[in-house]
């Protein structure tokens, strides 16, 4: 996560016209704390059950823990991009990520 966050301003144009929800099946409580600690510059939900990530294929088999996937969602509301697994230690991710988010937001990578 710290990738994102040191990387916001560049893949996700400073917020405009993007929106970033990171969801964890922490607690809410923590994942607050830990997101403040961090100095996030994006919004977390909480999804202790793991209703979420098995909504959208992301659940661990046999533990509450979510994959790293990555899903760009255009302003229709419709997923326009899925990175799945999302490999954060892999620069072209990035790259790929900000051309997704540019492409869904109409903006220039």
């Amino acid at each position: 996560m710290e990738a994102y966050r040191d990387q916001y301003a560049k893949l996700f144009n400073n917020g405009n016209k993007v929106t970033v929800i990171g969801i964890s099946t922490d607690d809410d409580t923590v994942l607050v704390n830990w997101a403040r600690e961090k100095k996030f510059p994006i919004m977390f939900a909480s999804d202790p059950t793991g209703d979420v990530v098995k909504r959208y294929d992301s659940k661990i088999p046999l533990i509450n823990f979510a994959k790293r996937n990555v899903f760009v969602v255009g302003p229709d509301g419709r997923i326009a991009h899925v990175m799945s697994p999302f490999r954060e230690l892999s620069a072209d991710s990035y790259d790929e990520l900000g051309a997704a988010v540019a492409k869904a937001s109409g903006s220039t990578p």
